[in-house]
């Protein structure tokens, strides 16, 4: 019953921004550390960022640190990504995740849940 539904992705220029929701539900949503990773054709899945439960802890992947934000409200059992100055190299489809205990960020193998993915294309 656990469901991770992405949106907001879409295609944008060079330089410009997007934001990404992930909303979660069938589960209690503070206890989960979330993540977003991202893939592109003939590429490894790759961490983008990650938030603790409370939101009181974060991490950044090499590539995005200064361009990306991560954020969540439990409140409403969502979890964002904000990306901005966005490169033709940021393209790909964008997955969040859920991890009941997390200990590396970048470590898929943590995360017991996966959404389905949104594609981000930004153009040159």
């Amino acid at each position: 019953q656990v469901q991770l539904v992405e949106s907001g992705g879409g295609l944008v220029q060079a330089g410009e921004s997007l934001g990404l929701s992930c909303a979660a539900s069938g589960l209690t949503f503070s206890a989960y550390a979330m993540g977003w990773f991202r893939q592109a054709p003939g590429k490894e899945r790759e961490f983008v960022a990650g938030i603790s439960g409370s939101g009181g802890i974060s991490g950044f992947g090499d590539g995005v640190k200064g361009r990306f934000a991560i954020s969540r409200d439990n409140s409403k059992n969502t979890v964002y990504l904000q990306m901005d100055i966005l490169r033709p190299e940021d393209t790909a489809v964008y997955y969040c995740a859920a991890s009941s205990r997390v200990t590396r960020w970048q470590d898929v193998d943590e995360y017991n849940y996966w959404g389905q993915g949104t594609q981000v294309a930004v153009s040159s």
